[in-house]
């Protein structure tokens, strides 16, 4: 192994690794010392080590969570969301439906261009005395356009209005609704309505929210529309939600290739660790 492969396994290592016990990361300072303590090298700055590291492709990454599907049923019920995604039913029309929030009043972080070492400022102090609201929203699969209300609330009757919503939007259609598990997509009276109206629930896995397409249009929603925004009140952000989304719709096309090359289309047990 060369000298350079070397201080690039030992960088992805953890100081816990090397019976390290006072501190839980390497800093470049920490890092060179310890290169040079394991007589990897003699001597070493720390550009040149960073430059190493940016040219063995190891970069400073933060650390992300996990959680793994405790569903006996995840492959089966996978491929009952794959199946619509992928071949959309001729009789009716796939619909993404999820809750996103709470749509609280606060100065919230974003990123923008602006003059080197000047970042643009927020305030850090704020109060909750207007409360916070929800947004019920639905992906149409077939057009990529997003439909939503907001409320209060976020209850089993609210749910069920966007339901009769989406309903009446295309009727003489089956809806196939691709939703998780909480408590008010299953309520007795939202199961009934859904039998008698011709709309079938798609549930995902248990912890597969990730399988939900609407997931990513949430992840866009809140970086274009909310991140490094300061709102006072809520006619303001709603305000400012709308216009997004009506951008967004503007442009929107059918969505196509969920996840085409991702290792969760050859599982045929769920995997002891997902990354």
């Amino acid at each position: 192994m060369t000298r350079r492969a070397s201080v690039c396994l030992i960088a992805r290592t953890s100081p816990a690794d090397w019976k390290i016990t006072a501190f839980s990361t390497w800093s470049l300072s920490k890092l060179a010392e310890h290169l040079i303590k394991q007589k990897v090298t003699t001597a070493i700055s720390q550009e040149t080590l960073r430059r190493i590291l940016r040219e063995g492709k190891v970069s400073w990454k933060t650390t992300t969570t996990w959680k793994a599907s405790n569903d006996p049923e995840f492959i089966a019920k996978m491929h009952r969301v794959l199946t619509p995604y992928d071949s959309p039913p001729a009789n009716g029309r796939v619909i993404c439906v999820d809750e996103f929030g709470p749509l609280n009043l606060m100065p919230r972080k974003g990123k923008t261009w602006g003059p080197v070492r000047h970042p643009r400022r927020l305030r850090a102090t704020y109060n909750r005395y207007a409360g916070v609201m929800r947004m019920l929203a639905a992906l149409d699969v077939a057009t990529g356009k997003l439909y939503y209300r907001i409320r209060p609330r976020r209850r089993w009757r609210e749910f069920l209005g966007l339901l009769k919503a989406l309903r009446a939007r295309w009727p003489g259609e089956k809806l196939y609704l691709v939703l998780d598990n909480f408590s008010p997509h299953k309520h007795a009276k939202v199961l009934a309505w859904a039998a008698d109206n011709d709309v079938q629930l798609v549930f995902l896995p248990t912890y597969g929210s990730w399988l939900n397409w609407i997931e990513a249009e949430f992840a866009a929603l809140r970086y274009f529309a909310l991140n490094g925004t300061d709102h006072r009140s809520h006619e303001e952000q709603n305000a400012a939600i709308t216009a997004y989304v009506r951008w967004r719709n503007a442009r929107a096309g059918p969505k196509t290739n969920f996840a085409p090359a991702s290792p969760i289309r050859s599982w045929t047990e769920y995997p002891a660790k997902v990354a």
